[in-house]
């Protein structure tokens, strides 16, 4: 069999596109759930008569249920499929948001703002290495870095509705979580559009629903088209090894001697990109209207903020095809770093906003090369767990970069917090230059026999 040669040699067409567009919509709309709790904070203080130290509590609620989120998702992902990890995962956030918006104290909102964030965890650590299953190698960094560039959209659309919705109303931080409990209509849409990825389908033994995949999505490209398909090219056909496997299993083998290069310096990667990431966007609103701003006047600038996200992700997709994953995520988290310590040395609102729109681009741009290299550098078997676990991992630093803003600005002060973000974004630069591996334009099967090769004579 040829399956995965098969898929590698497809042309970019309408059936792709339609799986970017169903992926993209789930990260936009975590996206969205994600960035919404920074608008929501300080209407949530006044509604619960929260401290400072509970407020970094729910802004650090969401983080640790993707903590968890991606772990299982991962897991199961790999064990009952992609697909239907993908479609339950939207159910529990979308549900988890309703309650979130009806809650009548602290407690209950606290403990809905963590299961939004459990399904917005699986789903945004099941999405990419689903699709990247999908993509021809030639066009895989361009694919997974426009992917995560849908995030940006959901953080513009929280903006939006921290600046109208949030303000416009006493129970408008309500109604923001209403909104995006809207998702879970798409369920009914992937049900029927979204096939199960022929890659887990082999692994899984079920040769003839692979196939049956397989030989669909290629008469839908010749449809799209128009053109006879490329021959496949037989000079590296590797199938994937069909295994079972828990998640002690799992761990063993990823910190083993074949592997545990590349766990580490993936985790490291999002360790650092997630606490640069989550420690200014939960607090950039708050921020803002401590050095004068008006709740309204900084939403706005958020909101410019934000819109810096979108030329972020896709012109790293652009560059991820052009250098590598590796060398993306490198440049774009040296950019991080500096805007960081422009910004830790800034005090007027207007230069801080600028600050913050090139952190914000550079950040961003991390981001599309990192959920582009991840589900390439972990075997078929073992994708979807390798990538749940790397992102959950990041999600430390996103549970404790919101704690360490809120308990120490007092004390570090605005530059002391950015500029400590300087150091650790320097830390993941080094390290990745020195460790990552390079995967453009290979099959992923390639990457992975070429990985363990290089691990073994390290």
């Amino acid at each position: 069999m040829t399956l995965t040669a098969r898929l590698d040699r497809l042309p970019l067409s309408r059936p792709h596109y339609l799986l970017l567009l169903i992926g993209g919509l789930g990260y936009t709309f975590d996206g969205m759930d994600g960035a919404v709790v920074a608008f929501l904070m300080p209407a949530v203080k006044g509604a619960f008569a929260l401290d400072n130290g509970q407020l970094g509590v729910v802004a650090a609620a969401s983080p640790f249920g993707f903590l968890f989120g991606a772990i299982i998702a991962g897991y199961l992902g790999d064990r009952i499929g992609r697909k239907k990890v993908m479609m339950y995962s939207l159910i529990v956030y979308a549900v988890a948001s309703l309650v979130a918006a009806l809650a009548g104290n602290f407690e209950v909102f606290l403990i809905a703002r963590i299961i939004t964030g459990v399904g917005g965890g699986a789903e945004s650590a099941i999405i990419a290495p689903f699709l990247a299953e999908f993509v021809p190698s030639k066009r895989r960094g361009w694919f997974i870095g426009a992917l995560a560039g849908f995030f940006s959209f959901g953080f513009i659309g929280a903006a939006l509705i921290g600046r109208f919705i949030v303000p416009a109303m006493p129970e408008g931080w309500r109604w923001a979580q209403v909104i995006t409990f809207l998702p879970i209509l798409m369920v009914l849409w992937w049900r029927r559009s979204v096939p199960e990825s022929p890659r887990f389908l082999f692994n899984a033994g079920d040769l003839q629903g692979a196939e049956r995949v397989v030989a669909l999505f290629e008469q839908s490209v010749r449809k799209a088209t128009k053109a006879e398909l490329p021959p496949v090219d037989e000079r590296l056909v590797v199938e994937p090894e069909t295994e079972k496997f828990s998640m002690v299993k799992a761990l063993a083998f990823l910190w083993g001697p074949k592997m545990w290069r590349t766990t580490a310096v993936t985790w490291l990667i999002w360790f650092v990109i997630t606490f640069a990431y989550y420690g200014f966007f939960s607090w950039i609103p708050t921020l803002l209207v401590a050095k004068g701003l008006t709740v309204t006047k900084s939403f706005e600038f958020s909101l410019i903020i934000y819109l810096a996200q979108i030329p972020g992700y896709f012109s790293a997709a652009w560059v991820n095809e052009k250098l590598d994953r590796k060398y993306t995520i490198a440049i774009y988290m040296v950019g991080s770093a500096i805007s960081a310590f422009w910004l830790s040395q800034m005090s007027d609102p207007g230069l801080i906003t600028v600050a913050g729109v090139s952190l914000s681009f550079f950040l961003n741009g991390t981001y599309a090369g990192v959920y582009a290299y991840t589900p390439e550098v972990f075997p078929t078997w073992l994708r979807a767990t390798g990538t749940g676990l790397s992102s959950s991992f990041g999600r430390i630093g996103s549970i404790s970069a919101p704690l360490i803003i809120g308990v120490f600005t007092s004390q570090w002060g605005f530059a002391g917090v950015f500029g400590m973000t300087t150091a650790i974004l320097a830390i993941g630069v080094i390290c990745t230059l020195l460790f990552a591996v390079r995967t453009a334009g290979r099959s992923l099967e390639e990457i992975t026999v070429t990985e363990v090769l290089e691990t073994q004579r390290g």
